[in-house]
């Protein structure tokens, strides 16, 4: 018996990991890079396609408070961007005088400079009032400030709004020339100087100045060449400025269009009261925080007239202890048909009695006078009998139990009652309640 023997063939199997051979730097390398090239290329941007015209209508679309995100995206955009932006506060004056602000925003038509005009970020300005009383170690030069302005000037033709500090009269005519189309000033740190510049402004039509404290403050001289260079003023409005009766008078006669004007802690000579007789077209006279409103015993021949086409007279953290002033503003008023008190001291019965020669009074407004009383308010307004708003607020002498028939009649024909002389008063609910204060379709608001 023969046995065959076959020799089978062995299964060869699979190379172990651990067997397989590693693959070299340079294999990786060409194996990234050909994966690399044979990927998809990235897609197009589509917006290219758009004309920055019509790319502009969309990013205005866009909210402001996600309209700065888009300046992010690419240099188009921001370049777009930067074309919408309007109005900027500058902080820093050496991106203002280095051009890179005309340059990211060339389409500039507000531009408020009087934070970077600070050498010293720390110091606060508030509403600006207190940049007269920074010490002149805290601002910059005159010669930095007018180096900004040329900048800005070259760069911001369309400008129509400017706020700034310390500037000379050299720094203002270069703005002047070339935005010709500004309206509205607002000069700190001013001077009579300084004023030589702002008669270049042929469009200015609203002004603020703001004296000094350091003896160069706004004259008689200043007010003359205002008025003989801005003859279009609307609002014009003296923060700490000196001046007199020639000064308002050459304002009244010069200026046709004024329609308002603030006087602010002034230091105005005795006598300036009367030169608003000379304002014709003057609709608003605002006095704030003046210490005395006018000097001497009585305006006399200096008030040959009153203001005709006054409707508002505004008194806010005055002294008005002084009857005969008090007495010759009202007959300077008379023609007023809204009046405010706010915070003023002094206005006691007596003081306020005089105000029956404005009988045209249709709206009185008083908040924060703690001398006048019940009795003091009502003798007055018995006699205004056009009067058709009423707001007490904080007069703490106003009492309710001391409120009379006559009064309480008068409150039911008014068209609108603000009644809140103290915390402790109870006619709140009583007035909703009968309806008082609702005549003519309009409601009690609550203050």
């Amino acid at each position: 018996m023969s046995f065959t023997m076959k020799k089978t063939k062995k299964e060869t199997s699979p190379v172990s990991p651990l067997n397989k051979r590693r693959a070299s730097w340079s294999e990786i390398w060409v194996n990234h890079h050909h994966h690399l090239l044979s990927s998809p290329s990235p897609k197009p941007d589509l917006t290219l396609l758009l004309s920055d015209l019509t790319l502009l209508t969309i990013i205005n679309k866009v909210p402001l408070s996600h309209r700065k995100s888009l300046s992010l995206v690419c240099k188009r955009w921001l370049r777009l961007h930067g074309g919408l932006v309007r109005s900027v506060k500058v902080s820093d004056w050496e991106v203002l005088e280095s051009g890179r602000l005309v340059s990211r925003f060339p389409n500039l038509d507000n531009v408020d400079l009087v934070n970077g005009c600070l050498l010293n970020s720390r110091v606060g300005v508030g509403s600006y009032q207190s940049v007269s009383f920074v010490e002149e170690s805290h601002l910059l030069s005159v010669e930095k400030v007018d180096r900004g302005l040329r900048v800005l000037a070259s760069g911001c033709s369309s400008l129509r709004r400017l706020v700034v500090a310390n500037a000379s009269e050299l720094g203002l005519l270069s703005v002047a020339e070339a935005c010709t189309r500004l309206q509205e000033l607002e000069l700190h740190k001013c001077s009579d100087n300084v004023l030589l510049g702002v008669g270049a402004f042929e469009n200015l039509q609203i002004l603020r100045l703001v004296g000094s404290v350091d003896g160069s403050l706004v004259s008689d001289i200043g007010l003359m060449i205002l008025a003989q260079g801005c003859k279009r003023l609307v609002k014009l409005e003296l923060v700490g400025c000196q001046g007199g009766f020639d000064g308002v008078k050459e304002i009244g006669e010069c200026c046709q269009m004024l329609e308002e004007l603030t006087v602010c802690d002034h230091k105005m000579e005795a006598g300036w009261l009367g030169g608003l007789g000379y304002c014709e077209n003057l609709k608003t006279l605002k006095l704030v925080s003046c210490k005395k409103i006018d000097h001497g015993p009585g305006l006399g021949e200096c008030l040959s007239s009153s203001c005709p086409a006054l409707e508002r007279l505004h008194l806010e953290k005055c002294q008005l202890r002084d009857k005969n002033i008090v007495k010759d503003l009202f007959k300077l008023c008379e023609a007023a048909r809204e009046v405010v008190f706010q915070d003023c001291w002094g206005l006691d019965d007596d003081i306020f009695s005089l105000a029956m020669t404005l009988r045209r009074v249709k709206l009185l407004y008083l908040e924060g006078c703690s001398l006048l009383t019940t009795p003091g308010l009502e003798s007055v307004i018995l006699h205004w009998n056009e009067l058709e708003h009423l707001k007490v607020v904080s007069c703490k002498n106003v009492k309710d139990s001391e409120i009379s028939p006559l009064l309480s009649a008068l409150f039911s024909d008014l068209v609108e009652l603000q009644w809140r002389p103290d915390t402790r008063s109870h006619l709140w609910s009583s007035f909703t309640e009968i309806g008082i204060g609702n005549k003519g379709g309009k409601f009690f608001k609550k203050t």
